[in-house]
């Protein structure tokens, strides 16, 4: 049995707090967090007698694998009848995907229903896989070896970490800094760019200082991997240039979900680009294979 809500948690819950349905609490609401749940029990026969049981609804979740790779619905498999009192108690759910049946959600929370009411409380002391949207496949490509340092500065943005994501964040592109100036390289190579623009960039990744680097490479992409006609380089430089110790938690908070999203963008750019060009490669040889016979046609007629 898990203890009672100390008196800053009953605040909390007090406070002006939306009131979430089981399956928003588990699909959207963030851990260490105290929610008020409206329909957190159902009446269901246990045991022979009725009884009120924690409710375990199908919620959707993003599923990784490749057969789904996208929203699919969860159905809860581990905590059904779990009997709900005035009493917190601290327990396992446990969810798992209904369209390929590999993927699990756990969530670790504790709840209880409130006295002559028929809504209760929830806390979720965390998820595994931890809360959040899925990092695209591209950007964990992208950063390659840095991808758990990465996952670190999600979880820490998750939390509302603001310092602690801004650095992991800033410590991945640092890291990674050659593997994404090559990458668009490669792009830039691919779409034929100015030849000097590509000498920039190759100086860039030779050049150690990531500060100067960044510099260099800022005004060097193609113009495919623009940002609504912004340099995502440009962009990342002005964000990590700036000192952590001089911003309040919430201004690096804010600036940590900029690298991310921007970071994410440009991966995706990068792959479609690369993808753009095999698909066009491809066209331009089947067109050039079919004309063959057709000219050797012409010829013996």
């Amino acid at each position: 049995m898990g203890a009672k809500m100390s008196t800053d948690q009953e605040e909390q819950v007090a406070g002006n707090l939306p009131v979430l349905t089981m399956a928003e609490f588990l699909e959207s609401c963030a851990p260490n967090q105290i929610v008020p749940i409206s329909d957190i029990y159902e009446n269901k026969v246990v045991a022979n007698n009725w009884r009120n049981v924690v409710r375990t609804p199908e919620i959707q979740l993003h599923c990784g694998t490749e057969a789904c790779n996208g929203t699919r619905f969860f159905r809860c498999f581990f905590g059904l009848n779990k009997i709900l009192t005035n009493e917190p108690d601290n327990f396992y759910l446990k969810y798992r995907c209904s369209n390929c049946q590999a993927t699990e959600k756990v969530f670790s929370v504790s709840m209880f229903k409130d006295d002559d009411e028929e809504i209760g409380q929830a806390h979720k002391f965390g998820e595994y896989p931890p809360f959040g949207p899925p990092t695209p496949s591209k950007l964990v490509k992208m950063i390659g070896p840095d991808r758990d340092e990465f996952l670190n500065g999600r979880r820490c943005e998750n939390q509302g970490l603001g310092v602690g994501a801004f650095i992991y964040y800033r410590r991945v592109v640092e890291r990674q800094k050659n593997r994404i100036l090559n990458e668009i390289i490669k792009v830039s190579e691919k779409l034929s760019a100015d030849s000097q623009q590509v000498a920039i960039l190759h100086a860039a990744v030779a050049e150690n200082q990531f500060s100067t680097a960044m510099d260099m490479a800022k005004d060097a992409l193609p113009e495919s991997l623009l940002i609504n006609g912004h340099s995502p380089i440009r962009l990342l430089h002005s964000a990590l240039s700036e000192g952590v110790h001089a911003l309040s938690d919430a201004q690096c908070l804010e600036l940590a979900g900029s690298v991310r999203i921007v970071l994410g963008e440009l991966a995706e750019r990068l792959g479609q680009a690369l993808k753009d060009e095999a698909e066009l490669s491809k066209a331009l040889s089947t067109l050039m294979n079919l004309k063959q016979p057709q000219a050797k046609a012409a010829a013996k007629s």
